[in-house]
């Protein structure tokens, strides 16, 4: 059903108007006039070509992180990086225990957010191709240049294919299906539009996605392309071409790590691929200035820092940090009869002291909290990066037993206090690096993942693992406890005990705790691929019910769902 022709006309020209006139960063359901087929307008010139390009990425982002109704809202609680039980953008309806399926009936509660990341990834992929070509015929009637030079020549038409790819990744990292676009699509000479697309499965999207990145990389080498203005991106400076190719390297990393459905899947990606591109990649975090005069929004980011209710911790996953033995009780109690309790745990990223007050202690300022690796907070040991907070105990609110703890993520929080504005970190450079020391644990090559482990696991005061050890080894003790170790992974049959993580378990740990609530969606991408998630999660989403009766197709609810237990017993 979902792979046929079919004959309604898409109007780019009136897509591209509203992004670049109108602005419409904050309306996914706005709706455009179709029957007005005129590709002429915003691509008539070359400059008018590149001011499109130039605003693309961020219009991606802003539909990603720009409000909360969005696909990133539903991951956090989906894969336990955090915990609400509110019916708002769709956390409570994806976290609740046992898990749904994801409606796709008219008018369902999160129907918006379903919609919003396919709508601005799928518009914006439409206007890259469409710029693409544009690019390409004034290159020809130019006799070779279409903004007087080749070196700005490639950078317009390189930062196309990257947004083209960048759209198609994520389109097929959370959608179980999308169009696939490319810069040589036709139009239809009679109406000036092009024809919609036939949908095609997410592997397939993905295959694109990646031929996308590989010709943006191609492209700005061959070309010479001039460093990428700092505004297309959102920088402190303009990024240099090198620094552009890391950048694009290390989401094809991501992107092939990232699309399989299921252990299975991401065990059979083409790791040494993976380990090429991630070892070539960003050798610093990628990070958005979140600016509300200049257009980068930051609606999600702000909206997480409301309250208590909106993005506290559940020990589900964060629990392993304990040391002392509360955790393996956690587990021992019915999941609707849990109590939170206080983590005591090594590991600097969380809050020390042996009571909820000396660890409330001097956290009460957001903007003490560091965003990128090496910083250190007054107060604390040198060297630490402290990334949650225990709250005010006047602030803790009720919740669902297993989803109550004292823990906040406020690693972003600053951005709320500056009233959206400040640095957000949109690709970590742990990402990238633990996308490296996965590919190497997976082929044989553990003595090459240790260091990228232990660079984060010593930050944060862990034990380094040796050097000699294989993945199914365990992370080492402390010579004066043998519970002494994290992560401390739940145990078989019964789930109800811990003992210390494997080294492939110190990698999934320190990937999660240097992602967690940055970038987009990694954990549940992450879990989704490890087999962690909790029986029942649903594992992709449909094409979102307002794509489909455009298309004059029925809505359908897919049945994709994570298997039940997992690798803790979830």
């Amino acid at each position: 059903m979902r792979h046929r022709t079919f004959v309604r006309m898409w109007s780019p020209v009136v897509l591209a108007s509203a992004v670049l006139l109108n602005g419409c960063r904050d309306n996914p359901l706005s709706v455009d006039n179709t029957q007005q087929p005129n590709v002429g307008g915003v691509f008539s010139t070359p400059g008018n070509v590149e001011t499109a390009i130039s605003k693309l990425f961020e219009q991606m982002y802003n539909g990603q992180l720009g409000a909360g109704d969005d696909i990133f809202t539903q991951t956090i609680t989906m894969s336990f990086e955090s915990s609400s039980q509110l019916g708002n953008f769709g956390m409570g309806t994806r976290g609740a225990i046992p898990r749904a399926p994801i409606d796709n009936s008219i008018g369902n509660n999160v129907a918006i957010g379903n919609f919003r990341d396919f709508d601005f990834l799928s518009r914006n992929a439409r206007l890259a191709a469409t710029a693409i070509q544009a690019l390409n015929n004034f290159i020809t009637a130019n006799n070779g240049t279409a903004l007087g030079t080749t070196a700005r020549d490639a950078r317009a038409k390189s930062f196309a294919y990257f947004t083209l790819g960048y759209a198609m990744g994520n389109l097929a990292l959370f959608y179980d299906s999308a169009a696939i676009m490319t810069g040589d699509d036709p139009l239809d000479p009679s109406t000036g539009n092009y024809a919609i697309p036939a949908m095609s499965v997410s592997s397939a999207v993905m295959t694109a996605a990646l031929a996308d990145l590989d010709s943006a990389i191609a492209i700005a080498n061959a070309g010479s392309a001039t460093p990428i203005p700092l505004d297309w991106l959102s920088q402190n400076a303009d990024m240099s071409l090198a620094n552009y190719v890391r950048l694009l390297r290390s989401y094809k990393a991501k992107f092939r790590a990232g699309i399989g459905r299921n252990p299975t899947a991401r065990a059979a990606a083409d790791w040494a691929a993976i380990i090429a591109d991630a070892t070539n990649g960003i050798t610093t975090d990628f990070v958005v200035k979140a600016d509300v005069v200049t257009g980068w929004a930051s609606g999600t980011i702000s909206q997480m820092a409301v309250g208590t209710t909106w993005s506290q911790m559940t020990p589900f996953i964060l629990g392993m940090a304990d040391t002392a033995g509360a955790y393996d009780t956690w587990l021992q109690q019915a999941l609707t009869a849990r109590t939170a309790f206080l983590l005591r745990t090594p590991d600097r990223r969380f809050p020390s002291g042996e009571t909820r007050a000396l660890q409330q202690a001097g956290l009460a300022t957001p903007t003490v909290f560091a965003t990128t690796a090496g910083a250190s907070r007054a107060g604390t040991p040198t060297g630490s990066i402290v990334y949650f907070r225990n709250r005010p105990s006047g602030e803790d609110a009720a919740a669902e037993a297993w989803g109550t703890w004292f823990y906040d993520n406020h690693r972003s929080w600053a951005i709320r206090a500056a009233g959206g504005n400040g640095p957000y970190v949109m690709f970590a450079l742990a990402e990238n690096d633990m996308l490296a020391a996965e590919g190497y644990l997976r082929t044989g090559q553990p003595a090459l993942a240790i260091p990228l482990i232990n660079k984060y696991r010593t930050r944060a005061a862990l034990q380094a693992i040796p050097l000699t050890a294989i993945i199914t080894d365990q992370v080492p003790t402390s010579a004066t406890s043998t519970r002494d170790c994290v992560p401390r992974v739940p145990q078989p049959p019964t789930y109800t005990s811990t003992a210390c993580g494997t080294v492939f378990e110190a990698m999934k740990w320190e990937k999660r705790l240097e992602t967690n609530m940055v970038g987009y969606g990694q954990w549940f991408v992450d879990s989704r691929g490890w087999g962690d998630l909790a029986g029942g999660t649903p594992l992709e989403w449909p094409i979102p019910y307002q794509e489909l009766f455009a298309r004059g197709k029925a809505s359908y609810t897919n049945t994709l769902r994570a298997a039940a237990g997992g690798t803790y017993g979830f």
